[in-house]
């Protein structure tokens, strides 16, 4: 197999690109450049094995800039070698690639068993495989959906389809208009129309789109008060630094009243049972006098070996703790897949071995509204996210109205992870209808409203609390309802559609 190694260099070039369609950056129409010369690429071969090769050359570059970031939690914070974790950064980057390959192999698998045009296979094989081969990589092997194309579009028109077919939804639009760009330089005359006028239907369908309100505001709003404690990753944990962190975080709750006050991930270091005796007796003392609520960010200890990284909740009217556990763990950092335990232990990550919650769990209930949890990672999941307040459609349980992210993403530095985690969060704003609050360690702490807008915002590495007014949200949108079944359906029915057509095509030479 020879390939020129221009169009490499091309590819990778384009991969790279793609990053100043994120956040920070946020030029949106380059991602669907960068992936209009992929399928360009591509729809110029005729072998499977060039195209896997051209997309797996694309989704690392994509990949290597994208979790770049990933080399500060490893060799900064978790201790190895630069060598060594420059290494595992390339062989993440490389796994991650091979999503892009596969997608693109298949493409032109099937556009020659199908003898399909090139518009055929810009505009519905392309796209429909780019779109599945996204999502499988946000499920197998517990998944790592960051960077997915639709993150790129939480402020383009192509947002208004979020409520509807979510992240992976939009992929597969973005891709479709990648597609059509991709065909522009093919020289039929009425392909080229046929793709510009799909263009323009996307867009102006997501533009209008957006003036849709799929959920309603739920009764009262409530006055909300984010912590951002903007402690350092090395002295979190450090136990000369306990005594410190514990009255930080206590000062702080403490400083003002709020009807919800939220702390950051692990904000407190220690098991409750390893907390001075009246630690939590004087949190709960504020809380009836204050007529506050609080969600704090915890280590749970239930017995030897097995602990959650948690949410308590401390209701001025109950002597019950609420909880909340993290049910989707980060494999290496918060969870030992099968025969990575020499690699764990290399690195110095405390409380490396979670046991998960349960997928479904309750809201805890702020005055008339109901805020739903969620750690860090988790939000990187809208379907996940989706199920738990869908969960509540079916069943005799609270809605909720506000969800919340608690982060502590110290472990990757002043990076662009902190912004991209923000545009994530900005989707699940987007996809589910509601108000999305991110209490951080160090940034990005923010308040997101239904709309999927920043209203907000703490400058990072700062230690500060955001105070504002947040209404709740009720209702069901369709992503809810049917998560990435929608799209799934969309992206099959493309693929049928252009067996459709190949089986007309073919027909049509017979009989001619």
């Amino acid at each position: 197999m020879k390939i020129h190694p221009l169009a490499l260099l091309i590819s990778l070039t384009a991969g790279a690109m793609a990053l100043l369609a994120f956040a920070p950056f946020g030029y949106w129409p380059l991602q669907i450049f960068s992936l209009a010369i992929l399928f360009y690429l591509v729809l110029r071969t005729q072998s499977v094995r060039k195209s896997a090769l051209i997309g797996w050359v694309y989704g690392f570059g994509w990949s290597m800039v994208s979790v770049h970031w990933l080399y500060v939690s490893m060799h900064r914070h978790g201790g190895l070698p630069a060598w060594m974790a420059v290494i595992a950064l390339i062989l993440m980057a490389l796994v991650l690639g091979s999503f892009a390959a596969f997608a693109m192999g298949s493409s032109t698998w099937l556009r020659q068993r199908l003898s399909a045009s090139a518009l055929v296979g810009a505009l519905l094989i392309c796209p429909a495989f780019w779109a599945l081969f996204e999502w499988l990589r946000g499920w197998i092997f517990t998944g790592l959906p960051w960077g997915a194309t639709g993150y790129a579009h939480v402020a383009s028109p192509l947002a208004g389809f979020a409520p509807i077919i979510g992240v992976y939804g939009i992929s597969w639009l973005a891709a479709l208009a990648a597609g059509c760009v991709a065909f522009l330089p093919f020289r039929q005359t009425s392909g080229r129309l046929f793709s510009l006028f799909i263009i323009t239907l996307i867009f102006t369908t997501g533009f209008l789109l957006k003036g849709i309100a799929w959920t309603a505001p739920h009764k009262l709003p409530i006055q909300v008060r984010l912590l951002q404690t903007n402690v350092p990753q090395e002295a979190k944990f450090a136990p000369s630094k306990i005594a410190t962190m514990l009255k930080l975080n206590h000062d702080m709750i403490m400083s003002e009243k709020a009807d919800l006050i939220a702390t950051p991930e692990t904000a407190i270091p220690l098991f409750a049972q390893q907390l001075p005796a009246s630690y939590l007796d004087d949190l709960k003392a504020f809380s009836r006098k204050t007529n506050s609520h609080q969600l704090i960010g915890i280590p749970l200890y239930d017995g030897p070996r097995t602990y959650s990284n948690s949410v308590i909740g401390i209701a001025p009217s109950s002597g019950q703790l609420y909880r909340y556990d993290k049910h989707h763990l980060v494999p290496f950092g918060e969870f030992v897949p099968p025969g990575s335990r020499w690699f764990i232990n290399m690195m110095r990550i405390p409380l490396g071995d979670f046991t998960a919650g349960a997928r479904v769990q309750s809201p805890f209930a702020v005055k008339d509204q109901w805020v739903l949890p969620n750690i860090c990672y988790e939000d990187i999941f809208g379907e996940e996210i989706a199920d738990q307040i869908a969960a509540s459609l079916y069943a005799s349980t609270p809605q909720a109205t506000i969800l919340l992210n608690l982060s502590n993403i110290a472990w990757f530095g002043d990076t662009i992870a902190l912004p991209q985690h923000l545009q994530i969060s900005q989707m699940r704003a987007l996809e589910t209808g509601r108000p999305m609050l991110r209490s951080t360690n160090t940034g990005m702490t923010a308040i997101i409203n239904p709309q999927g807008v920043v209203v907000a915002q703490l400058p990072p590495y700062t230690r500060a609390s955001l105070s504002a007014t947040v209404q709740g949200y009720q209702g069901a949108t369709p992503y809810i309802r049917f998560g990435n079944k929608l799209i799934l359906a969309l992206a099959s029915t493309s693929l049928l559609l252009a067996w459709l057509l190949a089986r007309r095509a073919r027909r049509r030479n017979l009989w001619h």
